[in-house]
């Protein structure tokens, strides 16, 4: 199996992104193409057709290629829970949670057996790889337990290209010293370096480039300038660089930046509505009077729903829904607008119980049993008889609440053709749901956006359009490009 090795000299150097792009161009050239990345750590994550857990980048990787997302592009994904503990996903099951600190321990040789088993199956099936390395290939006190940078690039014998983003500042330091600090047996396999984010006049750089290329000994294969093209965060650091819309945006949606989010990628579609501006709200920030509030995914719901008590915007949703506000809840957010969080079991922490936001006539019970899957169904609110794709990543069952219904204030209506996955009260100010990917079907989204827009008194949208899955490919396309008009690949990619 020929390959080829992303790494960075840093987290968020463009590794994702440029691992995305090559698999695309490769795919384009007419190559059978696969991603890796043999450990993740990220609250992003996708289901396969299979059921499986894989990080939402590594899909996205797949979808360049124009293959199939599938558990062995992905066979480690380790999902944070807070006091220093992940959950181990291997080749797409949930095997255990474990501390930072044992991890290797208990882990690190079932680790390498499910990325090199998984490599080889790849290889039945296809004539490339390309392979994305986690953080830094240079963190000396990580490298001898490091399950996913060079010991794959080695295992592999791959030609390696090292990216840096000079955006940050320091870039010329960061390659010199990753290089420095490889083995020699590393360092003869990268063959390119890569120069990410620039902004600013090219001609500037060219004295640091050669004095690179003679001092490393390595060509820099190009200097990518930045570009807004949005490709799906793999974490929340990624927020950081996401910039709100202009001002004349018709409508004004929040998401609440939980300090445990996940699957955030959810939003991505509403990002790319131009008639949108949509904006990650610290929890300790005003919430002000948006168009509509977002409480999305968590790792740890209780956790969260405990963070929204403390910092006081448990009480600023409750006063924007009382002045007429709209609120959707995705996931754990969807368990969150219930009465109340059972865990008996205390999977999430010491709470065995803990009091919801008390919108919507639910409860929910946290099951150490995880449901995943993907799903089809169609709307029965904004609109009925829309077709729905999307998919389910949850420990919990939520059902409507036993002591409410007995008073008959049970008020609310499925969202879909299955009650399980998601309810709208009658006012439809408090909408929630299970289904991950919801807005990415563009009719259902757009109709979404119309109830939000006739609140306004605004016109309504086109709403036959496309799911935002071919925008993606659009963007993957305009990636691809870029890199191919300032990256010379020629070194790393197959004879």
């Amino acid at each position: 199996m020929k390959a080829i090795m992303v790494v960075g000299t840093t987290s968020h150097a463009g590794k994702s992104f440029l691992t995305a792009a090559i698999c695309r161009i490769l795919a384009r050239q007419g190559w059978q193409v696969t991603p890796f990345k043999g450990q993740n750590m990220a609250l992003n994550a996708y289901v396969t057709p299979s059921g499986g857990e894989i990080g939402y980048a590594q899909a996205v990787q797949a979808w360049a290629a124009k293959i199939v997302p599938r558990v062995e592009m992905n066979p480690i994904l380790l999902k944070p829970q807070g006091n220093m503990t992940s959950q181990v996903i291997i080749k797409g099951k949930v095997i255990g949670t474990t501390k930072a600190s044992e991890y290797y321990e208990n882990y690190f040789n079932l680790g390498w057996e499910a990325i090199t088993s998984s490599l080889e199956r790849l290889a039945l099936e296809y004539d490339f790889v390309v392979c994305e390395g986690a953080g830094s290939p240079a963190e000396i006190n990580l490298k001898h337990r490091d399950l996913t940078n060079m010991r794959v690039a080695c295992y592999l014998n791959a030609p390696t290209i090292l990216i840096v983003d000079i955006d940050r500042g320091g870039a010329f330091a960061h390659v010199v010293g990753t290089l420095q600090l490889l083995e020699p047996q590393e360092r003869n396999l990268i063959k390119g370096i890569i120069i990410n984010k620039f902004r600013g006049q090219r001609s500037l750089l060219d004295s640091g480039i050669e004095w690179l290329e003679n001092y490393a000994g390595i060509p820099v294969l190009g200097v990518i300038p930045w570009r807004d093209i949005i490709l799906p965060a793999e974490d929340s650091l990624d927020l950081l660089e996401r910039r709100s819309r202009s001002s004349q945006s018709d409508i004004n949606i929040v998401v609440m930046r939980l300090p445990h989010i996940a699957n955030f990628t959810d939003f991505d579609p509403l990002d790319a509505e131009e008639t949108v501006s949509l904006n990650y709200l610290n929890l300790n920030e005003s919430l002000g009077y948006p168009d509509a509030v977002i409480i999305p995914g968590s790792k740890t719901t209780i956790k969260d729903l405990m963070s929204l008590d403390k910092s006081g915007m448990a009480q600023q949703l409750q006063n924007y829904v009382a002045a007429g506000g709209v609120i959707f809840g995705i996931c754990g957010g969807f368990q969150m607008l219930g009465q109340t969080v059972f865990d008996p079991d205390q999977l999430e922490g010491d709470e065995v119980s803990y009091t919801a936001l008390k919108m919507l006539p639910l409860d929910t019970i946290i099951t150490s049993e995880k449901i995943v899957s993907q799903r089809q169904t169609n709307s029965h609110y904004p609109q009925a008889g829309l077709p729905i794709m999307g998919y389910e990543i949850h420990q919990g069952i939520t059902r409507i609440s036993q002591s409410l219904s007995r008073f008959n204030v049970v008020k609310i209506n499925p969202l879909f053709d299955d009650p399980n996955l998601g309810y709208v009260n009658e006012s439809k100010s408090i909408w929630g749901c299970y289904l991950h990917g919801v807005f990415d079907n563009g009719a259902w989204r757009r109709t979404w956006l119309n109830y939000l827009r006739n609140r306004r008194g605004l016109p309504s949208l086109p709403t036959g359009i496309a799911n935002y899955r071919e925008q993606r490919e659009a963007n993957l396309d305009a990636l691809a490009d870029l890199v191919e008009e300032f990256v010379d690949l020629t070194p790393v990619l197959p004879k």
